[in-house]
């Protein structure tokens, strides 16, 4: 399998390490002083930092009824201008699709690289 350049139309580009959470406010708190940034926002199980510095991605904390343990504990989430042309681009890849899911009218695509690490997509 041969990588090659995106299209110059398609921009993406990691808005957000998603870290998941038994206790999501607890480690926002953490991590927002560690950083010296404070909380961006919180919906339902989200919490999410502002970014610790002009052009990083923010941290985010979900919340969890269990630990993680392997799987998904850490993931990041690739938002692009086309999040479809994406996603058509990841799997040509090699990248394997695994759910889509939906808060409001913000939607994501769950995805996995080619050695099963996963990812999400979504539109900017």
């Amino acid at each position: 399998m041969e990588i090659t350049e995106p299209a110059a139309a398609l921009t993406a580009r990691i808005a957000t390490i998603m870290v998941n959470a038994v206790d999501a406010e607890r480690l926002a708190r953490f991590w927002s002083t560690l950083l010296g940034t404070a909380v961006a926002s919180r919906f339902e199980q989200f919490v999410w930092l502002q970014p610790a510095g002009a052009g990083a991605p923010q941290m985010a904390f979900q919340q969890v009824e269990q630990p993680t343990q392997g799987r998904r504990r850490l993931h990041l989430d690739i938002h692009a201008s086309d999040p479809k042309a994406l996603r058509a681009l990841a799997e040509s890849l090699g990248a394997g699709y695994v759910a889509g899911d939906d808060i409001g009218d913000f939607h994501w695509d769950v995805m996995q690289d080619p050695e099963g690490n996963e990812f999400c997509i979504a539109g900017d």
